[in-house]
């Protein structure tokens, strides 16, 4: 048997630990099995997964063992990544972002799937409603409505003052990346900020858009919605820090790594959320039964260390809305 790379291959009981990737794999006698297709690589949002299954009391080895892929931004991938997963024979597969719950609607009518982390499983053709998904797909969405934003815009430039111009980076791996960009575009013109957009879906014109950006004169960056950023955290923190551009991210995690501040939904809870969809299947429910879940709380998330580096003070007004991280 081939050696596994930890970064293909997550173990989480024998099943994995014995055979990963046999198509004729099969768990132990009684041991739930789910197969976990993520658009990133490992990290917080396979982890947060994991941590929901356990506090619901299944214990990897003894009646649960999860099969883990990982696509590392490249939505091309995640076709393949579902289909090997089906072959594997699971009982419930669990995909993340619009793209891999269209990849697994477009792969099985019949194997029920809980996608995490959609940005609007409706608008994006997964389900017919949030209420009543219908077919084999339920989940969970971030529910990015047009006004995020614009609060995005509003926020940095509360932070920041000076913002413009303001490059934009987004991605067509989201569906709804050239929505946002739109949204955007109609909130900079009331504060008078100046866009200067670059689009990105592979590492080519990743480098491209990198190479814009640091001859562009930007003063901020604002990096909208894509498993395509989050795999490529650290190159777009790296540009941010050698020219000190405040940065408005959409994932907690960016902030964490160094990022400047970020504003939306726990993408990490929307994956752990995922497993109480899982197992309510796992008990005899029927997906297309269950509403898709949305999230309730949005959170405003700021970098005190990255701000004190920028020169940037946060208002009093911002730390009573703000979680800082020190």
């Amino acid at each position: 048997m081939r050696r596994v790379d930890r970064r293909t291959f997550l173990a989480a009981g024998a099943w994995l630990l014995v055979v990963p990737h046999a198509a004729g794999a099969q768990a132990p006698r009684g041991v739930h099995r789910i197969g976990f297709v993520s658009p990133t690589g490992p990290g917080p949002r396979n982890d947060a997964f994991l941590r929901g299954l356990r506090e619901l009391g299944y214990v990897e080895g003894r009646n649960v063992a999860v099969a883990m892929r990982f696509a590392e931004g490249r939505p091309e991938r995640l076709p393949g990544l579902v289909d090997e997963l089906i072959r594997l024979g699971v009982d419930v597969l669990v995909v993340g972002s619009t793209v891999g719950a269209r990849a697994a609607k477009a792969a099985t009518t019949t194997l029920p799937v809980v996608f995490a982390g959609s940005s609007d499983p409706v608008a994006g053709n997964i389900v017919k409603t949030l209420a009543r998904p219908g077919g084999n797909l339920t989940g969970t969405s971030l529910a990015y409505g047009d006004g995020i934003a614009g609060k995005w815009l509003e926020l940095l430039v509360e932070m920041a003052h000076v913002v413009s111009p303001c490059s934009v980076l987004w991605s067509s791996s989201n569906t709804a990346g050239a929505r946002f960009f739109e949204a955007l575009r109609a909130a900079a013109r009331k504060l008078d900020v100046r866009l200067d957009p670059h689009h990105a879906t592979n590492a080519g014109e990743l480098d491209d858009a990198l190479v814009a950006i640091r001859s562009s004169g930007a003063r901020s960056l604002i990096v909208t919605p894509s498993p395509f950023w989050v795999a490529n955290q650290r190159k777009l923190l790296r540009l941010a820090e050698d020219h000190r551009l405040p940065t408005m991210h959409f994932d907690e995690d960016f902030v964490g790594a160094g990022g400047l501040m970020s504003y939306g939904p726990s993408i990490a809870e929307a994956y752990r959320r995922a497993a109480t969809h899982v197992d309510r299947i796992l008990r005899g429910a029927n997906p297309g039964d269950l509403p898709v879940e949305q999230p309730t709380q949005f959170d405003l998330v700021v970098n005190a260390r990255t701000a004190k580096a920028l020169g940037l003070t946060i208002t009093q007004s911002m730390l009573i809305r703000a979680r800082v991280i020190e």
